[in-house]
């Protein structure tokens, strides 16, 4: 997920999704109501232990939160690098990618509806013109960090809208990306602190949606996802030569990645 929280384009909930553990993600999050404060206060440390505990599921955040965090401070440069020197394969790896994750999501509609065909149309829509947007030219002062902590960590979590790009639109995506490495430990902590204050509320919001409104839910996500299509497509076309010997490569590489995730999504389904 961290990996994939880096590039822009792409959804750590996707990745969640395809490894099978997106609703447990999004329960758990839900769940933190932060009811162990009240026995604190009043100094009742064992009541505040209990309820900690059982409201927060350590045995899933804590391997969950330093694979991401190790990913993010290693892989950083490796996907920037790739971004820059491999353009069009990177981006056509991609492709590959988000199509595959639509196609697992489609998986999950056991019958599709007119309503499903509606709600993916409306979300490939309206993720079609938001990655046709401009980035916005802001400053990189630590308010504005908080509240793009704030908005992008709502985006990584959905399968389909990457909080990268988010970022890249608030003009704050290459400034973030410095700050990781080179540790700038203020911006990290204040666009941290956005992040968990958005993901809890949003968390809740989504968790709702999936227990009332699954199918409708991921109709309107498998929309997004086409959606998105456009920005990795534009970066592989105008980055090759719009001949054989130079889509063929690109082809190649996005059917890996499509294979991969099918593999992947296959593995974890059986388990």
């Amino acid at each position: 997920m961290g990996s994939a929280d880096i590039v822009p384009g792409v959804s750590g909930g996707t990745i969640a999704l395809i490894t099978g553990i997106y609703e447990h993600l999004i329960g758990s999050i839900s769940k933190i109501n932060f009811k162990f404060i009240k026995p604190l206060v009043k100094l009742d440390f064992k009541g505040f232990w209990t309820a900690f505990l059982d409201e927060i599921d350590f045995a899933f955040f804590i391997p969950l939160i330093l694979g991401i965090g190790i990913a993010m401070l290693t892989i950083a440069k490796v996907v920037t690098y790739c971004m820059d020197v491999h353009t069009a394969l990177t981006y056509a790896f991609f492709l590959g990618l988000i199509l595959a994750s639509a196609y697992v999501l489609l998986k999950k509609i056991p019958k599709l509806e007119i309503k499903h065909v509606a709600f993916a149309i409306l979300g490939s829509i309206l993720a079609y013109i938001f990655v046709s947007l401009n980035p916005i030219a802001a400053n990189h002062s630590l308010p504005v960090i908080f509240i793009s902590g704030l908005i992008a960590i709502c985006a990584m979590i959905l399968p389909g809208i990457s909080g990268s790009f988010l970022l890249l639109l608030l003009g704050q995506y290459e400034y973030m990306l410095t700050a990781l490495h080179e540790l700038h430990l203020t911006e990290i902590i204040v666009f941290i602190v956005g992040a968990v204050i958005g993901i809890l509320g949003f968390s809740k919001i989504l968790n709702y949606l999936l227990k009332n409104h699954e199918e409708v839910t991921m109709a309107f996500l498998i929309g997004v996802m086409v959606g998105t299509l456009k920005l990795p497509a534009m970066e592989v076309l105008s980055n090759v030569t719009l001949d054989i010997a130079g889509l063929l490569p690109c082809v190649i590489v996005a059917i890996i990645a499509f294979v991969l995730i099918i593999i992947l999504e296959t593995r974890f389904t059986q388990e």
